[in-house]
């Protein structure tokens, strides 16, 4: 029995996509039952969220009590902050349950998890116990929640990784970055596990395909205008699927420009997947240091070709080839022109993240760390 345990965020990504695929390939893969232990950002009031955050976890005799309920030999943990904290592992140890942590961001060391500032720019100036400059920035949002997030974290990260039996991370570039920021790993060996990604059920044929393809949030950080301007320059029909806060100010760069973008918002996996078949190229114009870069995996698998930026787990996925400078669209659309409509380039994107991150391979994997 696997017990998974994770604290949703207040704004959905791909780490809670991540838990939900684990919750349905594990038992198929496994052969093993797997529970979901869960708690919600939205839902806890400001005052209960700082509790959490400085007492360093609400909930470890619910997390005790599961594991004795449930008989799980494992709790694998993803976001644990604000309602479980570091409590929540010595609890499931406590329990009689091995615990593996799974560190998706850089939330051991960075208030926003993202390594991204209230300006959307790449930022590691905190350092180990040194989060000065995350309450300066008030890179949580508010001074007050910044001020929580910058005395909890350095009370309780080394805490936290003291309490897990096992480490894991979705790309080699996080640790390197992780450990760069003086993150408690010393002496700790963290397993690079990729995110798993479906088989698509259908293929792209890219030769024939009609448009690039980006899929992003709205937000500076995920780049959607530089793909605008590129595929602009380039003079390649996109479509853009997504939501966020800079809608307006996409819409209205599209217009200003004269670029052929349709945006279609946000899709359900189906129609994704049926804009990604049709396609031509998939472009990744992150300026965030991705920790694993799940839209350019997903464009794989369906054999796409892909380019996007040289930043983060992007590089681990990507070849030097299809990557450019973040923030550049001249070099972004000289390397889209070329690779679009590349069909070998297409398939070997699928041979290759098929091996690295199905759900066998990604099942495989933590078996093993499970089983230790």
């Amino acid at each position: 029995m696997i017990l998974l345990l994770h604290n949703r965020y207040r704004t959905l990504g791909g780490e809670e996509r991540v838990v939900e695929e684990l919750l349905r390939i594990l038992p198929e893969q496994l052969g093993e039952n797997v529970e979901l232990l869960e708690r919600d950002s939205a839902a806890m009031s400001s005052p209960g969220a700082a509790i959490g955050m400085l007492r360093g976890g609400l909930d470890a005799q619910q997390v005790f009590d599961a594991v004795r309920r449930t008989g799980a030999r494992v709790v694998h943990a993803h976001n644990v902050n604000p309602a479980f904290g570091w409590r929540a592992l010595a609890a499931a140890r406590e329990a009689g349950a091995r615990t593996v942590l799974h560190l998706h961001q850089y939330r051991l060391v960075c208030a926003a998890g993202t390594c991204l500032n209230p300006k959307g720019e790449d930022c590691t100036r905190c350092h180990g116990r040194r989060t000065f400059s995350g309450v300066r920035l008030r890179c949580r949002g508010s001074l007050p929640e910044a001020v929580v997030y910058g005395a909890a974290l350095p009370m309780w990260s080394r805490r936290l990784v003291e309490h897990a039996d096992a480490l894991v991370t979705p790309s080699a570039f996080t640790i390197e970055r992780l450990r760069a920021m003086d993150a408690p790993l010393r002496g700790r060996d963290v397993k690079v596990i990729a995110n798993p990604v479906r088989e698509a059920k259908r293929h792209a044929d890219p030769a024939n395909g009609t448009h690039a393809i980006v899929s992003a949030r709205f937000s500076p950080d995920k780049g959607v205008d530089v793909a605008i301007e590129a595929c602009a320059r380039a003079g390649l029909p996109l479509v853009v699927t997504g939501d966020g806060a800079d809608e307006t100010e996409l819409r209205a760069q599209a217009q200003r420009i004269g670029s052929d973008v349709t945006f279609v918002g946000r899709v359900p996996d189906d129609e994704l997947e049926e804009l990604r078949a049709t396609a031509a190229l998939a472009i990744v114009p992150s300026r965030f240091a991705e920790t694993f870069g799940l839209s350019a995996a997903e464009s794989m698998a369906c054999g796409l070709p892909v380019v996007g930026s040289r930043v983060g787990a992007l590089t681990d996925l990507l070849g030097p080839e299809d990557l450019v400078a973040p923030g550049d669209p001249k070099a972004l659309a000289d390397v889209a022109r070329r690779r679009y409509g590349d069909a070998a380039a297409g398939e070997r994107n699928a041979r290759w993240i098929a091996q690295y991150a199905s759900p066998a391979a990604v099942a495989r994997s933590l078996a093993a760390v499970y089983d230790g």
